[in-house]
């Protein structure tokens, strides 16, 4: 008996495969281009924001660069130049540690043949002051051949006098801030505004007097007068380290220790300065060498960039130790 065959399977099996519609390939062939198009939208996205990515850190390198114009050619005789700009701190600019180095560098270089300390501070430190005084004095006792000139753009305040007095002679112009030659404690006291608005100040000290210039605490008169004290002593050695530099040019000294200050013109009647004049008038016409080379000492770019750069990292850090609702 023969087997039965099914007709309609058979002819199922052997009929051609259904062929793609001309609109089915055209929506393929749209798919893909699209997807091809944004595919190049994206990478030439993604080449524009690391194009800008690295315009953005040459920029950033660049403004940090110091860009030292004042360049002369190896071998010139020139003016030596150093910066005290901002506050005189540790840690600053105008740091002790990099103004004597500066300094240091601009007396040794044997084509130097005068030093020109340009002064734009409001004041800052006794401490680093006084160390930028004495290694004035130190440089120029070791350097008898090279004077060393002070001059004021702006401001001489305070410990930039401490440090300017050191000079052989001092300039400014005339309308240039000299002068506060004092020291100066000051805080707040709060506590009839304690009292009035009924809080109690629990201060826990060991030490009679550790809790001294607390603002939260009635005065003690033996505690300002020690504190009173330690400024006198402070305000005794300005007053002699500007006696010793200025010496017998100084006028009225009662007012020049004062705590006053005065405009570059008032400052050269009572003898804290001695002329008028900008660094590039004292090498010209002072010194006889116009040109200058500048010896400040500045942190360069990489040193910046890692400052920065560890602030960044430390700022969330410092940040979650201060903070206890972050722990």
């Amino acid at each position: 008996m023969e087997p039965e065959i099914n007709l309609e399977g058979e002819r199922e099996r052997l009929r051609p495969a259904r062929t793609v519609s001309s609109w089915e390939q055209d929506a393929i062939v749209k798919l893909a281009s699209a997807g091809l198009r944004e595919q190049r939208r994206a990478r030439r996205w993604g080449i524009f924001f690391k194009s800008l990515g690295f315009a953005y850190l040459g920029l950033f390198l660049i403004a940090m660069m110091d860009w030292n114009l004042s360049e002369l050619p190896d071998g010139t005789q020139h003016t030596a130049m150093v910066e005290m700009t901002g506050i005189i701190a540790d840690g600053e600019t105008a740091s002790a540690h990099n103004v004597n180095s500066g300094l240091r560098a601009a007396f040794e270089n044997p084509r130097s043949v005068a030093v020109i300390l340009k002064i734009n501070s409001p004041g800052g430190s006794p401490v680093q002051a006084g160390y930028i005084n004495r290694e004035i004095t130190r440089l120029r006792d070791l350097h008898p051949e090279k004077p060393l000139y002070a001059v004021v753009t702006d401001v001489c305040a305070s410990g930039g006098v401490f440090a300017a007095v050191a000079a052989d002679e001092i300039y400014a112009d005339k309308a240039s801030i000299v002068g506060s030659i004092g020291v100066m404690m000051d805080g707040f006291g709060f506590v009839e505004a304690m009292e009035k608005l009924g809080v109690e100040r629990r201060l826990m000290i060991a030490g009679k007097h550790k809790g001294l210039l607390d603002p939260f605490s009635p005065e003690e008169p033996f505690e300002k007068a020690h504190v009173q004290k330690l400024l006198d002593e402070i305000h005794q050695q300005f007053i002699e380290a500007v006696r010793q530099g200025r010496g017998d040019r100084l006028i009225d000294e009662e007012e020049v220790f004062s705590g006053l200050f005065w405009t570059g013109e008032q400052a050269l009647e009572i003898g804290l300065v001695d002329g008028f004049g900008s660094p590039g008038y004292v090498a010209r016409e002072v010194v006889g060498v116009a040109g200058i080379q500048d010896y400040t000492q500045r942190e360069d770019v990489l040193q910046r960039f890692a400052k920065r750069l560890g602030s960044a990292l430390l700022s969330p850090v410092r940040e979650l130790l201060v903070n206890p609702a972050l722990r």
